[in-house]
């Protein structure tokens, strides 16, 4: 498998790495109670898959989004 080369990436694959490396919380699951498939698109524009009434936070923005959304509910691992 190769290696694309750092000055060969994309602002947008730049843009994801660097909000990947700035996550400090650990990730959260939520159950989507009206939906089994959809993607949310926050206010920051960054989106979240829901995958099997499904959706993950992996920061501090996308938790409160989901924490306050009547749509959505944490589950308990």
């Amino acid at each position: 498998m190769s290696k694309t080369p750092d000055d060969k990436l994309t602002d947008s694959t730049a843009l994801a790495l660097q909000k990947t490396v700035a996550v400090t919380s650990p990730a959260r699951t939520f159950r989507d109670k009206v939906y089994t498939s959809r993607t949310l698109i926050l206010p920051d524009g960054t989106t979240l898959p829901v995958a099997k009434g499904r959706v993950s936070a992996f920061g501090d923005d996308q938790l409160h989004y989901l924490s306050t959304h009547p749509d959505f509910e944490p589950l308990t691992e």
